[in-house]
C-alpha cells in the first residue's frame, strides 16, 4: 500500500467517535473472558512465579563433562569424587531408588529424571562438596536451605552464603545420621544486598553423602511462589487461569503432584528446549494441583484445567476430577481431605487436551480419532462429577474436525477451544516501524475477529461456545515488553468484550500471565508491562451493564457507574471521541507513549476532560488508552442512542 492510502485509510479510522451509551440492554460482560495462562514453559514458572533460587536443584540431565558434577553446579574439593546417580544406572552407587521419583512407575517415565548426586571425599583432609553461583540475595531478608541428604556415617554438613570471591556471609551446620534420606532446613540471614552471591554445601574427612534434592526459598513466599508476582495478577484482574497448559499438559501427569514438592521427579520434555529454555529442558514439577486452586482461590480466578488425553488414562483424569470435585465418600475426595483440603475444589472448567490437529501434539490427531477419544475421557469424568464445562481441542475453524469432532463432542463438552498468535513486529527498520504496527494492531480484525467469525459460521450451532483459551502477540521464546502489544491487548480486550455475545465467546485467556507479554519478573522486582497495565484497565468492565461497544471505545454500567474505556491505535494522528456526561467524574487517566517500540511503557497521568455543553470532548494522542469512570447519583439518563463503527 503506497503511503498516500496508507495515510488516507488512517485518517478515515481517526474519524470522530461518539459514545452513545444505550441502558436498556441486557448484556453483562463475562468475568471468564479476562483469562490468562499459566503454562510450565519457557520462564513463565521458573525465573517467573516460582520463587526457587536455586537452578537444577533436583540434579537433573548428564553429569558435567568436566567434574562430573550436575548441570548449573561447581565441585569443591582438588580430590572430591562426583558419582552422578541414576535409579536405573549401572553406575549407581548404593542400590534403592532415588530421592526423587514419580508418584508410580508409569509409562510416562523419561531416562535422566530420578537423579541424585553422591559425593565422595577419599583425601580426608579436604573439604568436599558442590556449590552454585549466580544467587540473588536482598539485604536483610531470610531464606530458608532445605537439604534431603543420606549418609553412611554421622556428617555434619556445612550450608555457607558467600559472596563471589568465597567471602562468608553466613554459615550454618546441619548433622545427618540415617542411611536413607532425611529433609532438614536452617534460615540463611543474607546482611548484604549481592545478585551474584553462592552457596555451598559441604562437608569434611572421609566419608560419603548422596543429596537428593536441595531448595533455597525467601523466607516470604506463598506455597513457594512470589508474593509480588500473585499481586499483580490481582492487579491485572485475572479472572479465569489455565494451567498446566498449553502443550505442557500434554505430558503432565497429575498424581505426582500428590509427592512432596522436594520429591516429584523433574521430567524431561520432548518440546526440550522449546518450551524450558531456563530450565534445560526439564520441569521440576515446582506447582501441583493443591497450590494451583491454592492461587486461583488468592487471586480471585476461576481454575481451568487441562488433562493428559495422550499419555494419561480415561480413568486418570476421572481420579483428577475425583481429587478436586469428590467429598468424603470418594477414594479420591477422601485423599483430598487426608491431604488437609477438606472442602471440594468444585472445579467447573476443564479441556480436553491441548491443540489436537496441529500436528506438533502426540497421539491420535485426526478429527475421528480425536472425537472417539474425546466422548471417552469426558463421558469418566462426568460420571464423577456431573455438570463440569468440558472444552474439546481442534485446529479450529476447520470444517472437518468440526463435523467429526466438535459436533458430536457438542452432547458432553460445549466449549471449543479457539488459539490464534498474532505475527510479532520486527522493528529492524525505522521507515517500516509505523507499517509494522499497523500490521500487527490491525490483525485484532483482519486476523481474531475473523477466525470468530469463521468459526461461529462452521460450528452453526448456538449450544456449542467458543473457548479463545489462547491469544497474544507472538515473539518466540523471549517477549520484550512494548506499547505495541499494550494496544493490541486492550483493542484485543475490546473485540472479546464485543464479540462475546453475539458470536459465542463464554470465557477467553491470554498466554501467558508471567514473562510473556503481561507481567515482567526480575530477580528483585516484578511489574506490569503494557499489556498487563491494560488488564488492569479493562478489568473495570468486568460483571457491568454493556451499553456501548465498538471496537475503539466501550461503555459499561454497575452500580450507577459509567465506566469508559477509549483506545487511539494510530501512530501519529490524534483521535476525538465525544462522551456523554453521565454525572460526577471520579476518574479519568490517560495511559500515553511517545514509543512503541519494544521496552516502551505506558506512561500513567490523571487528566482532566474537557466539557462541551453536555458532552466531554476527549483528544486521545497517538497509541494511547483512556479510563473514564462517571458517578450517577441524580439518575440522569442521556436520551441520545446510538452507535457509530470505525472498523479499518
Amino acid at each position: 500500500m503506497s503511503l498516500e492510502k496508507r495515510q488516507e485509510k488512517f485518517d478515515e479510522y481517526c474519524k470522530t467517535v461518539q459514545v452513545c451509551p444505550d441502558f436498556n440492554t441486557d448484556v453483562t460482560v463475562s468475568p471468564f473472558l479476562f483469562g490468562n495462562n499459566l503454562e510450565h514453559t519457557r520462564s513463565c514458572i521458573y525465573n517467573g512465579i516460582s520463587a526457587q533460587m536455586l537452578k537444577n536443584r533436583k540434579f537433573a540431565g548428564k553429569p558435567g563433562c568436566y567434574d562430573g558434577c550436575p548441570a548449573e553446579w561447581y565441585r569443591i574439593g582438588e580430590k572430591t569424587n562426583i558419582i552422578f546417580n541414576e535409579k536405573e544406572d549401572v553406575f549407581v552407587l548404593h542400590a534403592g531408588e532415588g530421592y526423587t521419583r514419580h508418584a508410580e512407575d508409569y509409562h510416562m517415565k523419561r531416562r535422566h529424571e530420578c537423579n541424585a548426586v553422591t559425593i565422595v571425599n577419599y583425601y580426608g583432609k579436604e573439604e568436599s562438596g558442590i556449590g552454585q553461583s549466580g544467587i540473588s540475595l536482598q539485604k536483610h531478608c531470610n531464606y530458608e536451605c532445605r537439604l534431603a541428604v543420606k549418609v553412611w556415617q554421622p556428617t555434619v554438613i556445612r550450608i555457607a552464603l558467600t559472596d563471589r570471591d568465597g567471602n562468608i556471609y553466613i554459615h550454618k551446620k546441619l548433622e545427618y545420621n540415617k542411611t536413607d534420606f532425611e529433609v532438614k532446613s536452617v534460615i540463611l540471614h543474607a546482611p548484604e544486598l549481592d545478585e551474584n552471591a553462592n552457596i555451598t554445601i559441604s562437608f569434611e574427612g572421609y566419608g560419603t553423602i548422596c543429596i537428593g534434592a536441595v531448595s533455597l526459598l525467601p523466607e516470604k513466599n506463598f506455597r513457594g511462589m512470589r508474593p509480588d508476582v500473585i499481586e499483580l495478577l490481582r492487579e491485572m484482574g485475572v479472572k479465569l487461569l489455565r494451567w498446566p497448559g498449553g502443550n505442557f499438559a500434554g505430558e503432565y501427569n497429575w498424581k505426582d503432584g500428590l509427592l512432596p514438592v522436594d520429591m516429584r521427579a523433574p521430567f524431561e520434555s520432548y518440546l526440550g528446549l522449546e518450551t524450558q529454555p531456563h530450565s534445560m529442558g526439564y520441569d521440576f514439577n515446582e506447582i501441583n494441583t493443591d497450590d494451583f486452586i491454592a492461587l486461583c482461590r488468592e487471586i480471585g480466578a476461576e481454575p481451568f484445567i487441562t488433562i493428559n488425553p495422550t499419555w494419561n488414562t480415561p480413568e486418570e483424569c476421572a481420579q483428577w476430577v475425583e481429587y478436586c470435585n469428590g467429598d468424603e465418600d470418594t477414594e479420591y475426595g477422601r485423599l483430598r481431605i487426608e491431604r488437609g483440603y477438606r472442602e471440594p475444589y468444585n472445579v467447573r472448567f476443564w479441556s480436553l487436551g491441548n491443540e489436537f490437529g496441529y500436528g506438533h501434539m502426540e497421539g491420535d490427531n485426526t478429527p475421528v480419532g480425536y472425537g472417539k477419544k474425546g466422548i471417552e475421557f469426558g463421558r469418566k469424568m462426568l460420571e464423577v462429577s456431573p455438570g463440569l464445562n468440558l472444552c474439546s481441542s481442534g485446529p479450529y475453524p476447520n470444517k472437518d474436525w468440526v463435523e467429526h469432532a466438535a459436533r458430536p463432542l457438542g452432547q458432553i463438552a460445549p466449549l471449543v477451544s479457539l488459539h490464534s498468535y498474532v505475527a510479532q513486529p520486527l522493528f529492524a527498520d525505522p521507515d517500516k516501524y509505523a507499517e509494522e504496527y499497523y500490521e500487527c494492531v490491525s490483525k485484532v480484525n483482519t486476523q481474531c475477529r475473523e477466525l470468530v467469525h469463521k468459526m461461529r459460521s462452521e460450528l452453526n450451532n448456538d449450544t456449542l461456545r467458543i473457548s479463545f483459551d489462547e491469544w497474544n502477540v507472538w515473539y518466540g521464546w523471549y517477549r520484550p515488553k512494548s506499547v505495541n502489544d499494550g494496544i493490541f491487548t486492550a483493542a484485543m480486550l475490546h473485540m472479546l468484550i464485543e464479540e462475546a455475545d453475539p458470536s459465542g465467546i463464554q470465557m477467553a485467556c491470554h498466554f501467558e500471565a508471567v514473562n510473556e507479554g503481561a507481567i515482567r519478573v526480575e530477580w528483585d522486582k516484578s511489574f506490569l508491562t503494557p499489556s498487563g497495565q491494560m488488564f488492569s484497565v479493562m478489568k473495570n468492565h468486568i460483571n457491568g451493564k454493556l451499553c456501548f461497544a465498538v471496537e475503539d471505545a466501550v461503555a459499561t454500567e454497575k452500580d450507577n457507574v459509567l465506566t469508559i474505556t477509549l483506545i487511539n491505535r494510530s501512530y501519529d494522528s490524534t483521535k476525538k471521541f465525544i462522551v456523554p456526561k453521565y454525572g460526577e467524574t471520579i476518574v479519568s487517566t490517560l495511559y500515553s507513549s511517545e514509543c512503541i517500540l519494544p521496552y516502551s511503557d505506558f506512561a500513567i497521568k490523571n487528566v482532566e476532560l474537557n466539557l462541551m455543553g453536555e458532552s466531554y470532548e476527549v483528544l486521545l494522542p497517538k497509541h494511547s488508552v483512556m479510563l473514564i469512570q462517571m458517578k450517577n447519583s441524580i439518575g440522569y439518563i442521556p436520551e441520545e442512542k446510538g452507535k457509530e463503527s470505525n472498523l479499518y
